[in-house]
């Protein structure tokens, strides 16, 4: 484990649960690849910014039970946690929103550079998701 690297991931997540946008992506490198759960992959702190941006106007999430663990020379990362969430505004594509409530195990794995998330790739089984909000 590395401690700088853990840290960086803590407070990544830190900024994410208090809504602390500017130091969320202060976080990030301008080149940042974001690799969406069962999606596309944006590169880019700009195209991460719209990405929070429309889930924050979408959702409102907090993230616990967060367990971070790195590779000893830092460069990589992995968390899991289990989000609870409710569902503000329909997403394209996705079930009509009502304010439905979900808790939704989740993970993440990160390449680190320079002190900073390179990139980021997010998974949640996207099927337990639906199930939740349709219920």
């Amino acid at each position: 484990m590395n401690e700088n690297t853990i840290n960086l991931i803590e407070q990544y997540y830190a900024a994410f649960n208090n809504n602390d946008m500017e130091t969320f992506l202060n976080l990030l490198t301008d080149d940042v690849i974001h690799d969406i759960n069962q999606g596309k992959r944006e590169i880019g702190k700009e195209a991460f910014a719209q990405f929070m941006a429309c889930m924050n106007h979408n959702y409102k999430e907090q993230l616990v039970d967060m367990v971070i663990m790195s590779t000893t020379d830092g460069s990589r990362a992995a968390a899991e946690f289990i989000v609870l969430g409710e569902y503000l505004q329909t997403d394209e594509g996705l079930p009509i929103a009502q304010g439905q409530k979900y808790r939704l195990p989740a993970g993440a794995f990160f390449e680190i550079r320079d002190n900073k998330v390179a990139r980021i790739t997010n998974y949640y089984n996207l099927q337990d998701w639906i199930a939740q909000v349709n219920a």
